[in-house]
């Protein structure tokens, strides 16, 4: 869906500029080998392998770009599975994420399938609520997130019997119960393959394969959003404690992996492939 430029209003507030990336630096902090790490490893590879058989032209990595999903991506192409690759363009990427997804389609060599919003339904929201309405309240920032996400998000899913996301149960209290198998409000199978993975597990692979990540999380910013949605986060803060920090609680989530309830589905589930 092709960009449209969009109508602006005066920005009262704005959350300071995240930190300049040191190069490495997500490296220096992170990257550990940890106990039990070759057996998280070879359980992501081998859900993935079952991924694809079970759900083959049917399933795709909806990627984020960060670093969990570079990681999935590169297990993806390693094994030459048929899984398709997709992200979205809510239009308020940082220039960092943007750029990532063609380098990504470079250092892979495969296609990456590119879902936007709807432009004019952006430009009337833009013009009747601001470019930064987000910040005045919980509801304008949900249906900001509806609007730029979860609308693209359906797209992508759409005719898809099958997902494969990089969600992990350290993220925050919210995702501490990730399966490895779920299912969405939709009913489609969701794969979690790394959900028992721990962050330094995420960076050990990524230093170990040369894996092209965000240069935003050589900044502190381990989970990145859009620009005005993300900041970089102090030592001792949750990993999502930057992501729509003005909000009071614990529960910020932008839509996309709010369970409703779905129940999971063991790893060796007939329920996979009806």
């Amino acid at each position: 869906m092709p960009e449209t430029a969009l109508t602006t209003s005066t920005v009262t507030w704005a959350p300071a500029p995240p930190p300049t990336p040191q190069p490495g630096r997500a490296f220096a902090l992170y990257a550990r080998h940890s106990p039990g790490y070759e057996a998280r490893l070879a359980s992501a590879q081998a859900l993935l392998a079952t991924a694809a058989h079970d759900f083959a032209g049917s399933i795709v990595q909806a990627t984020s770009l960060g670093a969990e999903d570079m990681v999935i991506t590169d297990l993806i192409v390693r094994a030459g599975l048929p899984i398709a690759l997709a992200t979205l363009d809510t239009g308020r990427l940082h220039p960092e994420t943007v750029a990532l997804m063609e380098r990504l389609q470079i250092h892979w060599g495969v296609p990456l399938e590119i879902y936007r919003p709807d432009p004019q339904q952006v430009a009337d929201f833009v013009h009747t609520q601001g470019e930064d309405a987000m910040y005045r309240s919980r509801a304008l920032r949900q249906a900001c997130c509806a609007l730029r996400k979860l609308q693209p998000l359906a797209q992508m899913l759409r005719g898809r019997r099958a997902w494969i996301t990089g969600l992990r149960r350290e993220q925050s209290d919210t995702r501490a119960q990730v399966p490895l198998i779920d299912r969405d409000a939709d009913g489609r199978v969701k794969f979690n393959p790394l959900a028992e993975w721990h962050w330094s597990d995420v960076w050990h692979y990524i230093a170990t394969h040369d894996v092209p990540y965000n240069p935003l999380h050589d900044a502190f910013m381990p989970s990145i959003g859009c620009a005005p949605c993300t900041r970089a986060i102090a030592v001792g803060e949750d990993f999502r404690a930057g992501r729509w920090w003005w909000e009071d609680d614990a529960q910020r989530e932008c839509g996309l992996h709010v369970r409703h309830g779905a129940r999971p589905l063991a790893p060796n589930s007939e329920e996979r492939t009806a």
